[in-house]
């Protein structure tokens, strides 16, 4: 019998698609019988009750008043190190090239070659910070210092590699759903709480960052309410927040639009949707789009970066280029008004989020990197999804 492993997780834990990957992988591989642990400021949101075989270690940073500004990186590295050694750790996953991957390069040198690191680059980590000159050789050194590094999509391994000049071998691992949390759920008596019986909901999930252009999707859908009667629903909190209610006040959206704030229970909320916006300009895996998906739900959105290779134009969402707001709002209009297409497309949606991006498969896919890297034969069959 292959032995299980010790594996320390570093992760952003609040909000955002990399820190829920990290938590849910964690969860999953915890259920598998590995022990695992959770190196980070603060406990992950998404890690919610006890769970067997699950730790968590605080970095604590030194506030020593020569320092202008809190070593938070050190402070990290001193700390993956110390938990590396106490609990002999095999294995370092972190998420993040910076600072994450650094963190982990420096624990190793601590400790020594024993500890092995695995990186999975999520996106800005590349698509904005590698875009910096002054930060492209230390994520380069953190890229190279790995003993394995995952990234989850084919377009961010290709950026990657064009940004960095990276030949190493990078792994191919999709973000994934589990399929006994993000299902379909009966909302109907909460729905009523939004949207009148005859009126269909929109909805966009996000950080509400300028990438993610929040300004298209309330210019889609005040052109889809001039044709379909409907309300929409944000979610999130972020910096493009308050322009986004000046922009609705003076569009007269006001008494058609809701705004959620945060929320834990994203299966259940996602539910109420009829439509998923998520008109990005860089969206390096579309994690809400997924998310979506498992619950029936289609989406309508930007074809930038890892997206078409999650949603299928025509069959399980519409695509269109990065500002098309007519192009947006006409699929949606045509997805809203044709109850067979919707249907269609829901069913679409379901099967493929539990057949191509479902938990099992995907955390097969990481057992297996682990124990390549540690050099230990195993027979991990990775299970097709049902």
């Amino acid at each position: 019998m292959t032995r299980k492993l010790k594996i320390g997780i570093t992760c952003y834990p609040t909000l955002g698609g990399s820190g829920v990957v990290a938590t849910e992988l964690g969860k999953l591989l915890a259920e598998r019988g590995h022990e695992i642990h959770f190196i980070t400021h603060s406990i992950p949101f998404r890690l919610g009750k006890f769970h067997k075989n699950i730790f968590f270690h605080e970095v604590e940073v030194n506030e020593y008043y020569v320092f202008r500004y809190p070593p938070y990186d050190l402070s990290l590295a001193s700390k993956m190190a110390q938990v590396a050694k106490m609990q002999q750790l095999d294995i370092l996953h972190v998420h993040y090239a910076i600072p994450h991957a650094v963190c982990a390069y420096l624990a190793k040198q601590m400790i020594g070659d024993g500890l092995k690191t695995v990186t999975t680059l999520h996106g800005t980590d590349i698509t904005v910070l590698a875009q910096d000159e002054s930060l492209k050789d230390l994520i380069r050194l953190a890229i190279h210092q790995s003993d394995a590094v995952t990234a989850v999509s084919n377009d961010l391994i290709a950026e990657t590699r064009s940004l960095l000049d990276i030949m190493s071998p990078i792994d191919l691992t999709y973000n994934f759903v589990d399929k006994r949390v993000y299902y379909p759920r009966d909302v109907t008596s909460f729905r009523t709480d939004f949207a009148k019986p005859d009126e269909k909901i929109l909805m966009h999930i996000s950080n509400f960052r300028p990438v993610k252009r929040v300004s298209d999707v309330i210019e889609v859908f005040d052109r889809v309410s001039k044709e379909v009667p409907s309300k929409l629903l944000l979610v999130g909190e972020g910096p493009e927040l308050s322009k986004m209610q000046c922009k609705i006040k003076n569009m007269g959206l006001e008494d058609r639009v809701h705004f959620l704030g945060k929320q834990e229970d994203v299966a259940h909320v996602i539910s109420l949707a009829d439509v998923m916006l998520l008109p990005s300009e860089k969206e390096s895996f579309g994690l809400v789009a997924l998310e979506a998906m498992a619950c029936g739900v289609p989406t309508i959105g930007s074809n930038a970066g890892g997206i078409p290779e999650l949603v299928t134009h025509g069959e399980t969402g519409f695509l269109s280029n990065i500002g098309d707001v007519e192009d947006m709002a006409s699929n949606a209009i045509k997805l809203l008004t044709d109850e067979a297409l919707r249907n269609k497309v829901k069913e679409a949606c379901l099967f493929r989020a539990r057949h191509e991006f479902c938990n099992d498969s995907i955390t097969a896919q990481y057992e297996s990197i682990y124990y390549r890297v540690l050099g230990i034969e195993a027979d991990i069959k990775v299970p097709a999804c049902e």
